[in-house]
């Protein structure tokens, strides 16, 4: 049996190099970005820019395969949540959350996820494995075309933010690969300051990223000192916050036109308290960022509440009066299970989840070790 490469899996380098080996010029590859991510066309024969043996030859060897969907939700306030199924009974969720000057998808790296962060919905159904490329892209893909993004006139995907189900950076060279086909111009030609990666914290593969991609970045942080941290996000076990504010300032210095934006999930009687936030505007003073304010979105079996909305504004207003940029951000899509924490999807075989993810970290560690012994 044939097995058909989907070119969602290429960025533009690698859709060359695939049509090169068809015997075909580099220029076709170009051609065909142009139907899959200007026209969102999944159909070859509908390429008609193409010569017909071209056409003909391609279903044959190749597919436009994006994740399929299972479920469309439709929250109140306009948000818009779609399940995408994977394999062996996976699925992710992708969310899009219109505003009156931009779109913003929220796109997932994994099927659930290995960091286990105390007040994550994800977090509770373990990780099965990364998403492909072509998984993450056709995130993207889908709700294009579902939302009739067809053309750059007519964007309605004016952000795309790595914040949904997974760790991104535990993924790196699928997601890097899909965070390029958002901000090529033959693919869906976002600004870099617009596609935005959030981390909760991979030193070593923040550095990386600093080296190869040209994103915005968010900081999952939650606390501002190591002991809750800790207990919040327990990978800050292995990469405290002063070394991850280290990794964040050599981030900044790269990138020195984009703001580092640190997301800060307010739980009652948790973290939001003045002192909590007299320690956070210390820690700020050592690098350019702002910091986002998230009220806690509930879910089943968590031991969390959210903030009261006077503990959320005394909060803000002790960064701001210090100087720190602080924004809260409004909740959305709650109704539907996709505020900000909530994602779940379908995940499988939860019992990989620690080995798995201990994996991960230690492959990720290795090119500090091997930095330091250089």
């Amino acid at each position: 049996m044939n097995v058909r490469t989907n070119l969602l899996d290429f960025d533009r380098d690698g859709l060359r190099a695939f049509f090169a080996g068809l015997g075909e010029k580099p220029y076709r590859a170009d051609q065909v970005m142009k139907w899959i991510y200007h026209r969102l066309e999944s159909d070859f024969g509908a390429m008609t820019d193409l010569g017909k043996s071209l056409r003909e030859k391609l279903p044959e060897v190749a597919v436009i395969a994006p994740p399929r969907p299972l479920l469309d939700k439709a929250s109140s306030d306009g948000t818009r949540k779609w399940l995408l199924g994977m394999d062996a009974g996976n699925a992710v969720e992708t969310v899009y959350i219109p505003e009156p000057t931009r779109g913003t998808l929220c796109v997932s790296s994994q099927i659930g996820c290995g960091l286990n962060c105390r007040f994550c919905s994800t977090g509770t159904q373990g990780f099965n494995r990364n998403l492909a490329t072509s998984e993450i892209i056709g995130q993207v893909w889908h709700a294009a075309k579902q939302l009739g993004n067809v053309t750059h006139r007519q964007r309605r995907i004016t952000n795309v933010v790595m914040m949904g189900m997974g760790e991104p950076l535990l993924n790196f060279d699928n997601v890097v690969r899909a965070m390029s086909l958002m901000r090529d111009d033959l693919g869906f030609g976002l600004a870099s300051k617009r596609v935005t990666l959030s981390t909760a914290g991979v030193v070593p593969m923040i550095d990386k990223l600093g080296e190869v991609a040209d994103v915005s970045l968010a900081v999952s942080l939650h606390a501002p000192n190591d002991e809750l941290r800790t207990q919040l996000v327990p990978l800050n076990k292995r990469w405290g916050i002063d070394e991850l504010l280290d990794a964040c300032a050599r981030y900044a210095a790269h990138k020195p036109r984009s703001t580092i934006t640190f997301e800060y999930t307010l739980m009652k009687g948790v973290n939001d308290t003045p002192v909590l936030a007299k320690q956070l505007v210390k820690r700020m003073r050592r690098l350019p960022g702002k910091v986002n304010l998230i009220p806690f979105n509930p879910f089943p079996g968590t031991q969390y509440e959210r903030s009261d909305e006077t503990a959320i504004r005394a909060f803000q207003t002790i960064l701001l009066d210090a100087g720190v940029q602080t924004m809260v951000r409004r909740t959305r899509g709650e109704d539907i299970d996709a505020a900000c924490g909530q994602l779940k999807g379908k995940v499988a075989d939860r019992t990989r989840r620690h080995a798995e993810f201990q994996r991960r970290v230690e492959a990720a560690a290795q090119p500090e070790v091997q930095a330091h012994a250089a």
